[in-house]
Order: structure tokens, then C-alpha cells, then sequence
């Protein structure tokens, strides 16, 4: 027990001394620790000190830096302020010298405008007196010299603008001349054909006068049958060995003249062999209407037609207009159409089928009232033939405007297949009312003396009064008078109008 006690007490006292030495040896190193860091502090705060005085060294430098720039800034804006303030004052002496030479000029000017406007004054009182001396020895006032002035110069200029209307109209028409008389003429060389003239003709010859009995019949009854089955009228008259078929309709014509061909020919002429006869020669001239339709659309190379558009221009070969065949003129037309499209470069199936058609309402313009040329348009319109070529059916005659190039070359194609020389002749007193109407026509207008058509009314001259028409006026009167001809007269080819301005000076020797 004393064992265990002593040992316990020299456990605790071990202890404590293990905590003392232990203790002071904390204590040693604390304040080693404590000299080390002082020690690095003063290094630390050395440092800084150093950076703090690197630091402020390098702010005082700067801003030294930046006052001198400063500095040089402000001595830089005062020198050009000092430089602008002397270019102002010089600008400002300037202004002033030049204020007072304005001054100086503007005296000047009023002095001078001072002795313009007193010798305005002395200029005004001496062009009046010496317009009033010129008043009394010319006889006339002022206002009347300026208008006879004035018609002078009007007169003169008048003069000159018809001088040069007429140059200029003759250049155009020169060069204008000049390119269609090639294209008129290569069309015409190439077409190279006959154009055969033949007439519907009305008139029978029979082998004797005896068989005009044999037409006639008892009571009339053979010619009575005729004429109810062709529906013409058949003249028996006092003409020997010669009957005469009269009707508007050419198909008809043509069925009897066939027909009373047949019937004299064969002899037996009754009623029953009448109404036989002329039934198998109406098949037969329909057979030959749409053989020909078709043979003129082939020769006008024109396809793709109706064919009552192609039976209807058939008919076209039984009618004539001034002797020319309608038939014939069509394809001609065509024909010629084509060939000028193709040089002008227009469309040249257009202008060969506004060709081959234009005159179609000829064949129907006994059945349809109204001009063949609004017919025959109409008639092609209801079998869906183009729109321009319609065009060109319609306005040939200008009855309606022409929308296309081919409408123009379809007129010209027409005038010159009517007028070449031979193409058409018209009877002596169809050719006596178109000269009367065109001498009417010229009379009609004002200033006109007197007119005369000549070259088978192919041109009128025109004497007119020169103290009522001048030059220009002149021009203008012959284009309204052509105008009034194409307006109001129908006639193959073209008419030269020519205005004749005569001035005669007469005086006597006494």
C-alpha cells in the first residue's frame, strides 16, 4: 500500500515536472517566434516604405510629364488664338476698305443713273417728237404702221413655212417613194401572173330566133318555170338570136345561164326538164364554188379556214367590180400582201389571209345590207378567223381604224392589184358621175376658181384665187380636198389632187 502510494506520488510528481520543463520549453520558442517575426515586419515595413517613396517618385514625374504637355497645350491654343485674331483683324480692315469703296461706287451709280435717267427723258421727248414727224410724212399712226409691220412679217413667214413644208413633205415623200416603189416593185416582179378579166356574163346566144318561141313556151308557161326555179329575170326582147338573165345575185346568174345553156343545147325545154336542169346545175356550180374556194386558199398559201369561210370566198368567182374578177383580185391581193409583209417584216400569214379575205363580203352584200367590207369582217368573226385578220377585213376601207401593220399592207396590196394598169375598167357613165363628183367635190371649197379632172379622172387640177389662198393655205387644201375624196367616193387606184396659185400683174401702155 505505502508501495502503491509512493508510486502514485512519484507518477504525479513526475508529471508535474514533465509539464514544467514542457512549459519553459513553449516559453523558448515563443518568443524565438516572436524576435522572428519582428524581424519580418521590419523587413516588410522597409519594403514598403521603399515602394512608397518608388511610388511617389513615379506620381511626381507624371505629373510633371502631364503639366508640361499641358503647359505646351496652352501655349500651343493661345498662339492660334493670336494667329486668328489677327487673320479676323485684317478681314475686318478688308471689309472695311471695301464698305467704303461700295460707298464711294454707290454714289458713283447714283450720279450716273442721275444723268441716264435725264438723258432718258431728252431720249423719250426726242423719239416722240420724231415718231410724230414720221406719223406726218409716212400718212399713217403708229398702231397702223406696227399692223401693216406685223402682216409683213406674217406674210414672209407664212412663206418661208410653206417653202420648207414643201421641202420637207417632198424629201418624205421622195425617200417614202423611193422604198415603196421597191417593195411594189420586187412584190409585182415576183407575183408574175394573169389576172384574168372575165365578166358574168347575161346575155344567151341562141342558134336562131325561132327558139326564143321554144323559151317562152304556150302562155308563157317554159320561161315562167325558168324563172320560178332559178329566180332570175330572163329578157326576151328584139335582139336577134339573143336572150338576156338579169339578177343582183351572181351564184343565180350563173346557175341560169348554165342552165338555159343546157336547155338550148338539148332542145326539149318543158317545165319537169326545166326544174331538172337547173336543180343538177346548182349542184354543179356549188361543186365548182368550193372547188374554187379551196383552190384560191391553196394558191394564197392560207390554211386552217372554216369551210363556209371557204365556200363563201368561192362565190367570189361569179362576181366582178369594174370587170376585174373578185376571185382573181383576192389571191392577187394575197399574194402581194404576203411578199410586202415579208419585206417590212410583219407577220406574213396574217397578211395573206387579210388579203385572201378582204373583199369576201362581196359575195353576200346583195343578202346583207351594209358596206362588203363590215360584212365580209362580221362573216369571218362568226367562224373564229383571228381578230387581226378581221382587222384587216374591216378597216381596208377605214371604215373602222387599222390596229396592225398588216390592216396597212392589206389597203396597199388592194390599191395596187386594183390599179395596175388593165386591172379594172368601169362603164362610161360610172366614169362620167366620178369625174362630175370630183369637180363637185373641189368646187365645194373656198377660194377655189375653178377645177378640171383630168387623165380619166386620175387627177384634178385646181385653179384657186391668190389674194384669198397662200402657199400654205394651198397645202392644206389639196390634203383636205384628197381627204374628202377618200371619204366620200369610191374609185380604182389613186387620184392626184394638184392646187395651181397663179398671181398675174396687168398694166397698160397708154
Amino acid at each position: 500500500m505505502e508501495i502503491i502510494i509512493a508510486g502514485i506520488i512519484a507518477f504525479i510528481g513526475g508529471g508535474i515536472l514533465g509539464v514544467g520543463v514542457y512549459a519553459n520549453r513553449q516559453k523558448q520558442l515563443g518568443a524565438d517566434h516572436l524576435v522572428k517575426a519582428q524581424e519580418e515586419a521590419r523587413q516588410l515595413l522597409d519594403e514598403a516604405k521603399t515602394n512608397a517613396q518608388k511610388l511617389e517618385l513615379d506620381a511626381k514625374n507624371k505629373i510633371l510629364q502631364e503639366q508640361d504637355e499641358f503647359d505646351k497645350t496652352i501655349k500651343r491654343r493661345r498662339s492660334e488664338l493670336e494667329r486668328e485674331e489677327s487673320r479676323l483683324e485684317r478681314r475686318r480692315e478688308s471689309l472695311d476698305d471695301k464698305f467704303e469703296k461700295l460707298d464711294k461706287r454707290e454714289a458713283n451709280l447714283s450720279r450716273q443713273q442721275s444723268n441716264i435717267d435725264k438723258r432718258l427723258n431728252e431720249a423719250n421727248k426726242i423719239f416722240a417728237q420724231h415718231e410724230t414727224e414720221l406719223e406726218r410724212v409716212a400718212n399713217m399712226t403708229r398702231s397702223e404702221a406696227v399692223e401693216e409691220l406685223l402682216s409683213n412679217v406674217e406674210n414672209e413667214t407664212r412663206a418661208e413655212m410653206a417653202r420648207r413644208s414643201r421641202m420637207i413633205e417632198e424629201e418624205a415623200m421622195q425617200e417614202a417613194d423611193m422604198r415603196a416603189r421597191d417593195i411594189i416593185a420586187l412584190a409585182i416582179q415576183r407575183i408574175a401572173n394573169e389576172a384574168v378579166a372575165d365578166l358574168a356574163v347575161s346575155s344567151i346566144q341562141l342558134p336562131s330566133d325561132e327558139m326564143k318561141g321554144r323559151i317562152i313556151g304556150r302562155a308563157g308557161r317554159n320561161i315562167r318555170a325558168f324563172e320560178v326555179a332559178t329566180g332570175v329575170d330572163v329578157i326576151v326582147d328584139d335582139t336577134p338570136e339573143t336572150i338576156t338573165i338579169s339578177s343582183l345575185d351572181p351564184i343565180r346568174r350563173e346557175v341560169a345561164k348554165r342552165s338555159m345553156a343546157k336547155l338550148v343545147l338539148d332542145g326539149r325545154i318543158h317545165p319537169a326538164r326545166i326544174e331538172k336542169l337547173v336543180e343538177e346545175t346548182r349542184k354543179e356550180v356549188e361543186r365548182i364554188v368550193r372547188e374554187e374556194g379551196e383552190r384560191a386558199a391553196y394558191e394564197a398559201n392560207v390554211s386552217g379556214l372554216h369551210p363556209e369561210v371557204t365556200r363563201l370566198l368561192g362565190r367570189l368567182k361569179f362576181r366582178n367590180s369594174y370587170g376585174q374578177n373578185q376571185l382573181s383580185h383576192s389571191i392577187e391581193t394575197a399574194n402581194l400582201a404576203g411578199m410586202i409583209a415579208a419585206e417590212l417584216g410583219a407577220d406574213v400569214a396574217i397578211a395573206r389571209a387579210g388579203g385572201l379575205l378582204h373583199d369576201i363580203g362581196k359575195a353576200i352584200d346583195h343578202e346583207v345590207e351594209g358596206s362588203h367590207a363590215l360584212i365580209g369582217a362580221d362573216y369571218a368573226k362568226r367562224f373564229k378567223v383571228s381578230a387581226h385578220v378581221v382587222n384587216c377585213i374591216a378597216s381596208h376601207h377605214h371604215e373602222v381604224d387599222q390596229e396592225s401593220v398588216e390592216a396597212i399592207i392589206v389597203e396597199a396590196a388592194d390599191a395596187i392589184s386594183g390599179a395596175r394598169p388593165g386591172a379594172r375598167r368601169e362603164s362610161a357613165d360610172g366614169f362620167i358621175k366620178r369625174v362630175k363628183m370630183l369637180e363637185e367635190i373641189a368646187e365645194s371649197f373656198d377660194g377655189v376658181e375653178e377645177c378640171y379632172a383630168l387623165q380619166a379622172g386620175r387627177e384634178i387640177r385646181i385653179m384657186v384665187r391668190p389674194e384669198d389662198v397662200d402657199e400654205l393655205r394651198s397645202i392644206k387644201l389639196a390634203r383636205n380636198i384628197a381627204h374628202q375624196i377618200e371619204e366620200t367616193m369610191e374609185y380604182p387606184g389613186k387620184i392626184k389632187v394638184t392646187i395651181i396659185r397663179e398671181t398675174r400683174a396687168v398694166d397698160y401702155a397708154k
